[in-house]
């Protein structure tokens, strides 16, 4: 074994022998070092949605790869970057690429991003995502207002991590009725829905998406309900919002791919841009 490659061993070791809250500590320096603002407001965004990132002016970026600790990611239009900004006096934090529970098999990966979120101070979270039509009323390029979710992956969040108790929904009433005044006001039509999370990487079989559709969910997809969850859990006011980017498996002939899932993205990114800046606005 080489001096390197023990050295490398030895750091992960160590890095595994730390506390959440250690590499918390360690991350939030590192962010706090080359970041002065104080964001309120937490912006994930979804596969194919990660450009209107690009729009927000006034802001500084920082590459996931070079905070310390924060989990990686690597599936195509995820573009691993924090992006903190200005909008209509608010600030805002953008997670530009999320970590998908499929890519680690780890959990804490997947809300590693919602506990920084926290402890920067974001009390609002708007979460976005790529998702595959369940509701037969719904067509690519759709967006839906995420009403409840369906936790399929199998994980859970544990009691130990919520802070307040539960709320009667997890998703704000208030800030889905705020996306639909948006909406209307800027001549947009949203759909509401139940999201359906499951642990992927694989679609979904045709027998699955009729699973989907019997247990009451319209979407489905590979992420949100573990962060929700959390988020919900330490006291963050949720709103959830998928970008329909192609029928269920079964719903539609077609061959599902990771091409058409940014096609559709890309597609609907100004209606979208244009969604997500009004409701900032509105906060």
């Amino acid at each position: 074994v080489s001096e390197s490659h023990d050295g490398n061993n030895r750091g992960d070791v160590l890095r595994l022998m730390m506390t959440l809250d250690q590499r918390l500590i360690e991350t939030l320096h590192y962010i706090r070092e080359h970041v002065k603002a104080t964001p309120t407001v937490g912006l994930i965004l979804g596969s194919g949605l990660g450009d209107f990132a690009d729009s927000l002016r006034a802001s500084t970026s920082l590459l996931t790869s070079d905070i310390p600790h924060y989990p990686p990611s690597s599936v195509e239009g995820h573009k691993g970057r924090l992006v903190f900004a200005s909008v209509s006096g608010k600030e805002v934090l953008a997670f530009q690429g999320r970590v998908h529970l499929y890519e680690s098999n780890s959990v804490e990966s997947v809300l590693y991003p919602i506990y920084v979120a926290h402890r920067l101070g974001v009390e609002t979270l708007l979460i976005t995502n790529a998702a595959g039509g369940v509701n037969r009323s719904f067509a690519p390029g759709d967006l839906m207002v995420i009403t409840d979710q369906i936790n399929l992956t199998g994980e859970h969040i544990t009691e130990t991590q919520r802070a307040k108790p539960q709320r009667s929904s997890l998703y704000s009433n208030v800030l889905s009725l705020k996306a639909f005044s948006v909406a209307e006001a800027v001549g947009l039509t949203l759909k509401a829905g139940v999201y359906v999370g499951m642990k992927g990487p694989s679609y979904e079989t045709a027998a699955e998406v009729e699973m989907v559709q019997r247990i009451g969910g319209d979407a489905v997809g590979m992420s949100t309900v573990l962060e929700a969850s959390l988020a919900g859990a330490i006291g963050m006011e949720v709103l959830g919002i998928s970008c329909i980017t192609n029928p269920g498996t079964g719903i539609s002939t077609n061959k599902l791919s990771h091409t058409e899932v940014t096609e559709v993205g890309n597609r609907v990114k100004s209606s979208f841009a244009l969604l997500l800046t009004r409701i900032l606005e509105a906060l």
